[in-house]
């Protein structure tokens, strides 16, 4: 009932929730909720970490990168899941799916380096706090930046085009609501061993070797923290970093399960669980993440509601 006649044969259908009609509703509505939500807390922090003077440090650059990439995150897919959720058609065209793949992989990819460099500017903050402000100068942090956003597309071109290449023989339904590529590599008509080598590969180094920085740079920060004497300056030295622990934790979990593993062991329902984790509810808690455990995000935000703020940055 949902596929139009009229619809070209390169377009794909997205099943999405359509074996389960009546989820339909009840979905379009939470999802909106958090698209909203993930809208809202996302341009809030990068409004006042780029406004508000007492967030000029390495740290809100960071931070304001990461929601950067949740707000381009969530639009890459909410407002296509929003129109199928709710429209007879569950359609996108091919150049809107390949569009989608590759903008969603970019973004994911940037996100596991970003959160890597996250760690170092933390371990630096509490580690070698008098060199902090010579190793992570504004310079250097754009730099970072820049080379992390680029890294990120680049990989994504590598793996968007390993997956799109892959022989389909007309098969164009994807029992997804979005294209990703466990999906797409599942209407594959050839062998696809190699690609799935290949993406495996990319996947692994990509989540994993960050993953083992973080993990490593967390080690050398509690060793430093626990040689700290006073239990205030402990407290407050593992309070800077446990926003950005809580949020590697919601990344990672969801998008090794996810990518680190054979895309023929994929599972549809698991994936498309996975899937609105990572690509909606992380997105979503990661701004209310740090501004709940930040007293100068909270601050800054406090002080963003008043006219004078405004005055001051006009």
């Amino acid at each position: 009932m949902w596929i139009n006649n009229q619809s070209s044969r390169d377009d794909f259908i997205l099943l999405g929730f359509s074996d389960r009609p009546w989820l339909e509703t009840p979905l379009f509505i939470i999802f909106l909720v958090a698209y909203t939500f993930a809208l809202f807390g996302n341009v809030s922090i990068i409004l006042v970490s780029r406004l508000d003077p007492q967030l000029d440090s390495p740290m809100y650059f960071f931070v304001s990168n990461l929601s950067l990439l949740d707000l381009c995150y969530t639009t890459s897919t909410v407002p296509q899941m929003l129109v199928n959720l709710r429209g007879p058609e569950k359609t996108i065209s091919y150049g809107g799916c390949v569009a989608q793949l590759y903008i969603f992989l970019a973004l994911g990819s940037t996100e596991c380096i970003l959160l890597a460099i996250m760690a170092l500017d933390r371990y630096t903050a509490v580690c070698k706090p008098l060199h902090y402000p010579i190793i992570m100068s504004h310079r250097r942090c754009i730099h970072m930046a820049t080379g992390t956003w680029i890294s990120g597309f680049a990989n994504s071109l590598v793996q968007s085009t390993l997956t799109v290449v892959v022989p389909r023989c007309g098969h164009r339904v994807v029992d997804h609501f979005f294209c990703e590529v466990p999906a797409l590599l599942k209407l594959a008509c050839a062998d696809t061993h190699v690609n799935e080598a290949e993406l495996n590969v990319l996947g692994a180094l990509l989540l994993l070797v960050p993953l083992t920085l973080i993990l490593g740079t967390y080690v050398l920060i509690a060793r430093a923290v626990m040689r700290i004497r006073s239990a205030e300056s402990r407290w407050k030295a593992f309070n800077t970093c446990a926003s950005h622990l809580l949020v590697v934790s919601l990344f990672y979990f969801t998008a090794i399960s996810m990518y680190v593993q054979p895309p023929s062991s994929y599972s549809h329902d698991r994936g498309k669980i996975m899937a609105l984790f990572y690509g909606i509810v992380t997105p979503t808690l990661n701004p209310f993440i740090y501004t709940l455990r930040n007293k100068d995000v909270k601050a800054a935000l406090g002080r963003a509601l008043t006219k004078e703020f405004w005055v001051k940055t006009g």
